[in-house]
């Protein structure tokens, strides 16, 4: 009797600690589902354009908006035409940006847009989920007439 306790013991706690993993695993993105929201946010301008895409790209209550992860889209010009988590941001020159060491990443993103047309960067940005600065990778892709960014806080 005292076997079958401690198997059933042993297969609760195997259960519940593999259950518990996965809830903190999928509590933040990961740089996989970065690359693939910026897949998928091209193919939606494809499909709908930008005037529609963009609207759907700051809606909080979308898919284009998932715990920390969140979009942005600059266009030739720098200027941001999306920014999934500040609006204020919209409108505003991205290739000037500095991060809070003075990092320019804004840069950065510019010689890939110009270079290759992929690649990440990384820089301290404000977590939307603590409000604390960490280091972040962005996942950069140039398509068309814009710059597509998403990415990842290293906690």
């Amino acid at each position: 009797m005292r076997f079958r306790h401690l198997i059933a013991a042993v297969v609760w706690f195997c259960s519940v600690t593999a259950t518990t993993g996965l809830v903190f695993a999928a509590e933040y993105a990961t740089k996989e589902e970065a690359v693939a929201l910026v897949k998928s946010a091209i193919a939606r301008v494809h499909e709908v354009g930008m005037d529609q895409a963009k609207a759907e790209f700051m809606d909080h209550s979308g898919k284009f908006v998932d715990r920390d992860l969140y979009l942005i889209v600059i266009a030739k010009d720098g200027i941001r035409v999306v920014h999934g988590q500040n609006p204020k941001l919209v409108g505003k020159q991205y290739f000037e940006s500095v991060d809070v060491n003075g990092y320019e990443y804004g840069k950065a993103v510019e010689q890939i847009v110009q270079g290759p047309g992929t690649g990440w960067i990384s820089f301290a940005f404000k977590d939307p989920i603590t409000g604390k600065v960490l280091p972040k990778q962005n996942y950069v892709e140039r398509a068309g007439d814009y710059t597509y960014l998403a990415g990842v806080y290293q906690r």
